[in-house]
């Protein structure tokens, strides 16, 4: 009696551990219910109707500075003989470039080279013709008034070449608003209009961004002015023009009925 008292007691304990088991088998099998919040949240998200655009503002403005790259060009039949000639001259182009007013700061070698010349005929090998040496240094004039002078200067101390110039702001933040301000003029018109169009309209902006902006013109490349600057009789002249600065946005619309 002992023994089938235990036995049985023994079969009630595995039965009701099995049934503990597979109830927490049950709970952990039952995927989490998502926040109560959670879903009206997406349903109001993919309800929102919805405007994205695109738009520019722009505004011309003369520039105030201007950045030209100038120097040396020397020959020499030995490779020392070419790059003394070239320093002695550049020597002098810095030393003038100085006497018109540019700082140092706004005087930086942009270029040194040293190479030799070679004389070429027809089936025979090339001949070395000597060396050539050239140095080039990009300044940057702040005084427009005083860039033809400038590069006169430089002509007459000895520089032969020009190769580039560009003209900039030296404070494009009022320019940069100006232009940002047509942007967003222009976006808005823009989304009055294709929200009356379809029959929308504008509840709030969600959403804007911004490109674009100043960007410093590099000088650009000039034809080998060596003659044409030699022979100038008279002051350079130099025309600026107008600088465009410009600013893309995007927004994005929030449209109701």
């Amino acid at each position: 009696m002992t023994t089938l008292f235990r036995s049985a007691a023994l079969a009630l304990v595995l039965a009701a551990s099995g049934v503990a088991a597979a109830s927490a088998q049950t709970q952990m099998a039952a995927p989490p219910s998502p926040p109560a919040a959670a879903q009206p949240a997406a349903d109001t998200a993919y309800r929102a109707t919805t405007l994205s655009l695109s738009a520019y503002g722009e505004t011309r403005i003369a520039p105030d500075m201007a950045t030209i790259t100038l120097g040396v060009t020397s020959d020499g039949p030995t490779a020392a003989a070419a790059l003394q000639a070239n320093s002695a001259k550049m020597t002098q182009v810095v030393a003038a470039l100085r006497r018109a007013g540019i700082p140092e700061r706004d005087i930086q070698t942009s270029g040194l080279s040293l190479s030799p010349q070679y004389v070429y005929v027809e089936n025979r090998p090339p001949r070395l013709n000597g060396y050539q040496a050239a140095n080039q240094v990009t300044i940057t004039v702040r005084d427009l008034t005083r860039l033809g002078p400038t590069l006169d200067a430089t002509v007459a101390a000895g520089a032969n070449t020009v190769a580039g110039i560009g003209f900039g702001l030296q404070d494009p933040a009022a320019a940069e608003n100006a232009a940002r301000q047509a942007a967003v003029r222009a976006l808005q018109a823009k989304a009055n209009l294709y929200a009356a169009a379809t029959g929308y309209r504008i509840n709030r902006l969600v959403n804007l961004s911004e490109g674009g902006g100043y960007t410093p013109e590099a000088p650009q490349p000039m034809m080998d002015r060596r003659v044409m600057l030699a022979a100038a009789p008279q002051q350079t002249p130099v025309s600026p023009g107008e600088l465009n600065v410009r600013i893309d946005i995007s927004g994005l619309y929030e449209l109701t009925r």
